[in-house]
Parts: C-alpha cells; sequence; structure tokens
C-alpha cells in the first residue's frame, strides 16, 4: 500500500498541523519522529527538552491511537531513517513543516532534501509561524504574517493509517498490535514514547518544569483567556506576579503543542466576545496579541540570516569581547553566586522551574553582557539548556540585541540593583529562592555587601560565605563596559554598515505607527525583551 510519511519535529499537535492535513488528503499516512543522535549532541540541548519532547508525544499517540493508527519514534540521522523506512516500504511523499532552527537542523534538512530528490519522493513543507522562507523583502513581512494568522485552521479530521503486511519484520508491526523489541529506543526497530530513553550525556531537567502536551496547552491558553490575562497589563514585568499574569503557553508553541495562529485567532474571538466595560481584559489580550507579532518577527531574522546564531548580526562588532572572555566570572553566574541578590534569584529559579519572565531574563543577559563582559555565545548556549520553552530564531537574535552587537538597537543595560527595588521591593523572590537571604534585614537585602560584620553576626550570615560578594565592582564596571560599546559603535565601520541590518532586520512600520506618543514607543521596546515568555 503506498502512503504518505509525515514527519514531526518541533510540532507535537494534531489539530491546525498542515503537513498531517494535507497527506491525509492523499490517502493512508504513517507518522514518525526522530530521535537524531547529533541533534541532542548539540550544545544548546538539555534533558529537560528531551523529557518535554516525550512527554508531547505520548499526547499525540494518544490522540492518534483513538483513530486506530500512532506515532512512531525511530533513532538514527534523517537520511539513515528515511533509507530504513523506505527499504522496508515506499513511500511517496514526504510531509513536514518547515523549521528555523539552530545550524543542525539547517544543514540536516537540506541533506533531506537531497535524499527525497534521489529518491524521487515529494518533499513538502509548511510554514509553522508567520515567517517567510527565502522572504525577498522586509516591507512584505507584516502582510504576510497577517495572512497566515487569518488562515483557517487546519481542522485534521478522520485519518487513514498505514498498515504493514504481516510479514513485516517484528518490532515494527501495526500501531495497535505493537511489541518493542527493546525498551531504549537504541535499536533499528522503532518504538513508541513510552519507551523512549533520553540519551545519557544529556543533563538538567528542572524539577518544578511544565510538563508537555497539547491537552496542557490547551488548558492553559483557556485559563489565561478567560482569567489570568486580566494581569497581563502590569504584571508580567515582575517575576512575583509574572508566573500567574504571562500566557505561560511559550513553551507549548517552541514544541509545537499548539500553533500559534490557533492562540492568535482564540485571543482575537475572546476579545471580540468582551462586555465594553472590561478595558482591563481587552487591554491585556490586545498587548498579548502584539507580543505573538513580535515573536515571529524575531524568528525571521534568524531564517534570513542564519549566522547570527554564531556570528555578530553586525559584524563591526566583531572581536569586541570574545578576547577577553572571563570564566571565573561566567561560572559565578551559572551557580547563582555573582553577588547580586536578584541575579542570583533568577539563576536559581530557572534553573529550578525552566522558565522566568523577560525582564529578569533580560537582566540576566545585560549583567553578562555589561558588567561581566561575557560575549553572548556561550551564555546564550547555557541559556538555551536553561530555558524549556528555548526557540532558537527568538534566541539568538534577543541574546545580540541585549548585547549590543546588532547595531540598530538602543543599548539596553539593567542595573540588578534598581530591578530589585522596582521589581521586589520587599525581597519576596529573593527570600523565596536564596535561602540564606531570609537572615538578611531589609535594610541591605538587595546590597547585602555593605552589611556593617555586627550586622552579619546578629543576623547569622557571613558575607563571602552565606552570601557571595560581587565578583566586580558593578558601577565601574558597567561604566567601562558601555564605553567600549559605544567606543566602538562610533567608528566608521559599524557606521558604515548600519544601513544593511537595517534593511535586512529591523521591524517596519506604516506612517500611523510612526505617529505614536512616546509612551507607545516605550511599550513597544519593552515588547522587545528577552525570552518573549508570554
Amino acid at each position: 500500500m503506498t502512503y504518505s510519511l509525515v514527519w514531526f519535529k518541533r510540532d507535537l499537535r494534531w489539530q491546525d498541523h498542515a503537513a498531517l492535513a494535507e497527506a491525509a488528503k492523499q490517502g493512508p499516512v504513517r507518522c514518525v519522529y526522530v530521535i537524531e543522535p547529533e541533534l541532542w549532541l548539540q550544545p544548546d540541548a538539555a534533558l529537560q527538552h528531551f523529557e518535554f519532547v516525550r512527554e508531547s508525544l505520548q499526547a499525540l499517540n494518544d490522540a492518534l491511537h483513538a483513530q486506530g493508527g500512532c506515532i512512531e519514534v525511530h533513532t538514527g540521522e534523517l537520511p539513515e531513517v528515511l533509507t530504513r523506512i523506505w527499504q522496508q516500504a515506499p513511500f511517496r511523499q514526504l510531509h513536514a513543516h518547515q523549521e528555523t532552527g539552530n545550524g543542525f537542523t539547517y544543514e540536516r534538512d537540506l541533506k533531506v532534501g537531497a535524499w527525497c530528490r534521489a529518491h524521487g519522493v515529494g518533499w513538502h513543507e509548511y510554514p509553522q509561524f508567520g515567517v517567510v522562507r527565502v522572504l525577498k523583502n522586509r516591507n512584505l513581512w507584516q502582510a504576510a504574517w497577517e495572512r497566515h494568522m487569518a488562515e483557517p485552521v487546519h481542522h485534521v479530521g478522520a485519518l487513514q493509517f498505514w498498515q504493514p503486511l504481516a510479514s513485516t519484520q517484528a518490532g515494527t508491526a501495526s500501531c495497535t498490535k505493537f511489541e518493542p523489541p527493546s525498551p531504549s529506543c537504541q535499536t533499528p526497530a522503532w518504538c513508541s514514547p513510552s519507551h523512549m530513553q533520553a540519551p545519557e550525556h544529556l543533563q538538567h531537567n528542572p524539577p518544578l518544569r511544565q510538563r508537555g502536551g497539547r491537552p496542557l496547552a490547551l488548558g492553559i491558553l483557556q485559563s489565561f483567556l478567560t482569567a489570568r490575562s486580566l494581569g497581563y497589563r502590569g504584571g508580567i514585568s515582575s517575576p512575583l506576579s509574572a508566573p500567574d499574569a504571562c500566557s505561560r503557553l511559550s513553551a507549548y508553541l517552541a514544541w509545537g503543542c499548539i500553533s500559534l495562529r490557533e492562540v492568535v485567532q482564540q485571543t482575537r474571538a475572546h476579545i471580540a466576545q468582551l462586555p465594553p466595560q472590561a478595558t482591563r481584559h481587552r487591554a491585556g489580550l490586545t498587548a498579548f496579541i502584539s507580543r505573538l507579532y513580535w515573536h515571529c518577527h524575531f524568528i525571521q531574522k534568524l531564517e534570513s540570516e542564519p549566522a547570527i546564531e554564531w556570528q555578530n548580526m553586525h559584524r563591526g562588532y566583531d572581536g569586541l569581547r570574545e578576547h577577553d572572555f572571563d570564566e571565573a566570572l561566567f561560572d559565578a553566574l551559572k551557580a547563582a553566586r555573582t553577588g547580586w541578590p536578584m541575579v542570583d534569584a533568577c539563576v536559581t529559579m530557572l534553573r529550578e522551574t525552566g522558565w522566568l519572565n523577560f525582564r529578569m531574563r533580560a537582566m540576566l543577559v545585560s549583567v553578562a553582557a555589561y558588567p561581566l563582559w561575557l560575549h553572548w555565545r556561550p551564555v546564550g548556549e547555557w541559556l538555551a539548556t536553561q530555558f524549556l520553552d528555548y526557540e532558537p530564531g527568538i534566541h539568538w537574535s534577543q541574546l545580540q540585541m541585549q548585547s549590543g552587537t546588532t547595531g540598530i538597537n538602543t543599548t539596553r543595560v539593567y542595573n540588578p540593583i534598581k530591578q530589585a527595588q522596582d521589581q521586589d521591593p520587599h525581597g519576596q523572590f529573593v527570600r523565596r529562592w536564596l535561602p540564606a537571604m531570609r537572615r538578611v534585614p531589609d535594610t541591605w537585602l538587595f546590597e547585602p555587601w555593605l552589611m556593617p560584620p555586627m550586622v552579619q553576626t546578629h543576623a547569622g550570615v557571613q558575607l563571602g560565605v552565606d552570601v557571595p560578594e560581587p565578583i566586580v565592582p558593578l558601577a565601574e564596571a558597567t561604566r567601562t563596559a558601555k564605553q567600549q560599546l559605544h567606543g566602538r559603535r562610533q567608528t566608521a565601520e559599524v557606521k558604515a554598515g548600519k544601513k544593511a541590518v537595517v534593511d535586512k532586520h529591523a521591524s517596519r512600520k506604516t506612517m500611523g505607527q510612526r505617529k505614536t506618543s512616546r509612551a507607545s514607543a516605550a511599550a513597544t521596546d519593552a515588547k522587545q525583551q528577552l525570552g518573549f515568555d508570554f
């Protein structure tokens, strides 16, 4: 029986799935996910990502099983796996979503295309976000985004699944009768999501992270639309209120448990149903829609220029920090031992939950880039493993924007003491994630290094032991960093290269948008903070 192969990647859902819907129109389908050993060896991969994928695949498998099918989990590099499947039972079409991923997935997709051409297989890729492949002019992007979001959601109906012949090799029998040959998925045969095992080298699986799966994504979306979005405006900046005020959909969007189009359309439909007096609710959801737009705006940057994953967007900044990288400072940051309580509390929360709100993410990168003077690439690799909602397209362009190497964005330098005073004035957040700080009096909470010895003794804390001292003098190090960055910015080379970056990557605004007030402009700037956790 001829069939179409549907390859799932970061699109772990069964509704509004263009690849599955289009393949189903042509006859029987066979659904596969591939554990790619080389992909999970990349420096941006973590155990929490693998486990979230496994949980999401299990939910997908349950939905397909209800129709008599399943998701097959294969292990190997893609050309090798495709060859193995082809030799077992040739397929006529391969359907998948486009992916704006890391450098590995970019090269991998090129190899898949070459394999399909060599085997006479139709290779069909479908847009997943409002991102345009081979975008010729950035001026056309906004209209393309709106068209994508306005298209009807793909409602995948009854599916006809490919069924192997009775003589098929053991371990690849039909989904309803499948008996895995090994619990590890490390054999030529495929296995079910429940038998997936993570590669042994993967580390970091926060105990308090979100769990994967479309049903959870749908529930979180509904709780946000109906109730939590009331706190969106004014609630997403503080790490105290953000865990509830933010939508918390970022991981589910990054791994495709729910489509961006579904979220946009349901949010707009909810706005339309609100009564006139629900001004706060409407404002929150409207701001949320705006951040969904910026989500794709930044992914488009990596789609248009994959090299920004590893090289400066503006090449005039090459060599700015790369040769001054201090591993000891980086280690202190990763260990939550910078001596700045707000920074260390944020690193601890991120380590334990896999999530942090946008302003605190921006503060972490700002601290790394300016007073610690760390190049964005190693910092970005570390943060990629820490963020459950790691989305390469957003991640790398945002790392560069916060580090000042895009050449087109305002310098953003966050003072961790001021951020603590503004976002955690009573120290609730700091004391929650840093137990030693619970013994520090309020007066010294955000600058504990100023505590007199007598106060330390009375509080039962010792500076440099229980509470680390600042690893660099904040004001002096920040001032020096800004001088170096602005000095580079004033060079003829950097000035000359700015226009090319603007033409390729800068946002486009209509005349009406250009006439916004200063307050609106500030709000727009805030939407471009690191992480897009929504």
